[in-house]
């Protein structure tokens, strides 16, 4: 079971857990479009789309860095026929591009609304349904949502609605299209972080250095993504991944090494704010 030569579409490559998966797959000899808007550095978030296209190549896989803005359908299918044309099919789309704030409703502007919705909920439902004539024509095509299990406890809702309801809309695009593509073979599936884990926007979120410390590295969910992509796609769909637990049905049982921090105990580890 391997990765090579296999296609595979991710959002927000050019850094974070987008980047790690790209990486990982890269190992097997992965082909990887990078979909991502980044192409000058920024100087707040590493990586650009031509830096994370020459690490991936680094470790033997081939890269397709495309600017993207998957708000825009136009770019978005530009993309995939890139991909399509140079490397003949798409064999997995991983929906990983996210934006974040955890505000509530008086302090959320309409703006920073309108930019979670259009990116988490627009922009998966978008690039998953330009996707799916191609992954029809893969032999085990994976659809992954970077999104939590769907859970209507209010304490998930309360304090950051608008970028719940985001989230939770990548969520339901895996149930919902589970369903309905499940006699075509296609998998959709969400994998989701049990811990905090060490990104540029968790950094910024949780306040700075002395708190990211105590995440976990992109690795973690890199190896959770790699296995589950392996699975089989008639028999593996509709599910809610947590990283840790999908390993560990992989027999991992050691998770050290995926510490920031290794001196940090494992009971000190940030859990993830919607498990």
């Amino acid at each position: 079971m391997s990765l090579n030569a296999k296609t595979i579409l991710i959002t927000g490559a050019s850094r974070g857990i987008g980047l790690a998966i790209a990486k990982r797959a890269a190992r097997d000899g992965a082909h990887i479009v990078i979909a991502a808007k980044t192409t000058e550095p920024h100087p707040k978030l590493p990586g650009t789309i031509y830096s994370a296209a020459e690490e991936i190549e680094a470790l033997g896989g081939k890269a397709l860095p495309c600017m993207v803005d998957i708000r825009d359908e136009e770019q978005v299918q530009a993309a995939i026929s890139q991909a399509v044309d140079i490397f003949g099919g798409i064999d997995i789309l991983i929906n990983n591009a996210s934006a974040i704030s955890l505000t509530g409703t008086l302090e959320t502007s309409m703006k920073r609304y309108d930019l979670m919705h259009q990116i988490n909920i627009r922009g998966t439902f978008l690039t998953s349904k330009l996707c799916i004539p191609h992954l029809l024509k893969a032999p085990n095509p994976h659809v992954l949502n970077i999104s939590p299990p769907l859970n209507l406890d209010p304490r998930w809702f309360g304090s950051h609605v608008a970028y719940t309801m985001a989230k939770y809309g990548m969520s339901m695009c895996v149930l919902g299209m589970a369903e309905e593509f499940k006699d075509q073979g296609i998998a959709f599936n969400a994998l989701w972080p049990k811990t905090a884990i060490a990104t540029a926007a968790v950094q910024n979120l949780l306040g700075g250095d002395e708190a990211i410390q105590k995440c976990r590295t992109p690795e973690i969910m890199a190896d959770a993504a790699y296995h589950l992509l392996l699975r089989d796609s008639r028999t593996c769909t509709g599910q809610f991944f947590i990283d840790e637990d999908l390993l560990r049905q992989e027999g991992v049982t050691d998770f050290s090494h995926y510490k920031l921090d290794p001196t940090v105990a494992e009971e000190d580890l940030v859990p993830d704010f919607f498990l």
